[in-house]
Parts: C-alpha cells; structure tokens; sequence
C-alpha cells in the first residue's frame, strides 16, 4: 500500500500591499484636493430717501461689513489695515483712477471703518464715490 501524502495549504490573501495601496490613494487626494474658502461680508445697508441712481457697468465695489472687515468686488481682504485696502483698490483698478467707486457699509459699521475706506480711495486718487443704503421699509 502506498500512501499518499496530501499537502494541505491554506490559501491566504495578503492585506498588507492592498492597504498600502488605499493609504497611497488618500494621501493623493489629501494633497491634490484643493479647499476653496468663499467668504462673503454681510451688509445691513443704511436707510435712506431718495431716488435710486443707475449703477455703472464697471464700477468697483468695497464693503465695510458689521465688525470692520472690508471686502473689494466680493473678495475678502486679508486685514483691515489702510494699506491693505488701498493695495487692493490698485490691484482691481488697473491703474485706472476715473472708475466709479460704490462703498457699501453696513448700518452698524463702525464710523471709523467707514471713515477709513473712505480715506484709502481718496488716497488712492479715485474721485467718483457713491455710498449705499436701501429705502427704508414700508412698515416702519
């Protein structure tokens, strides 16, 4: 009789390349993945009676939100320092000092802010201003 040997081997799956390869993935993404922070100033406008006066197509606009922080077209500025502001009314201006200039501030802005972004445009050299508000409520 002879016998016969049976050679019985488990079969085994290796984890260790495929976690390798999952920790690889997330590293790529964790780098590649670009965060983009939008952030917008909220405005309460003053009010104000009068006429509402046409807006110009290119104007640039600079906001001066509740706590002080400014913002020009949108775009948040890094600080509020003057330099700051008129650096950025340079940059969005492209040299040109004959663009209209509307300055939103909000009700409860500081009147230093305002007083502030009002000095980097004259600074600057802009000499078309126009300030914000919005008519007042029927109710009120």
């Amino acid at each position: 009789m002879k016998f016969q040997r049976r050679i019985t081997q488990d079969l085994e799956i290796n984890l260790t390349p495929l976690i390798d390869v999952v920790f690889l993935l997330l590293i790529f993404f964790m780098v590649s993945t670009t965060f983009s922070r939008e952030t917008r100033l909220s405005v309460n406008l003053p009010e104000a009676d009068g006429e509402t006066a046409q807006e110009p197509a290119n104007a640039i606009e600079i906001s001066v939100s509740q706590g002080g922080a400014y913002a020009i077209n949108g775009r948040a500025l890094v600080n509020s320092e003057l330099s700051t502001l008129m650096q950025g009314l340079e940059e969005v201006a492209l040299g040109d000092l004959n663009v209209a200039l509307i300055l939103i501030a909000d009700a409860e802005a500081s009147h230093q802010s305002v007083v502030t972004a009002m000095d980097a445009i004259g600074r600057s050299g802009f000499s078309k201003l126009s300030i914000a508000t919005r008519q007042p409520d029927e109710n009120n």
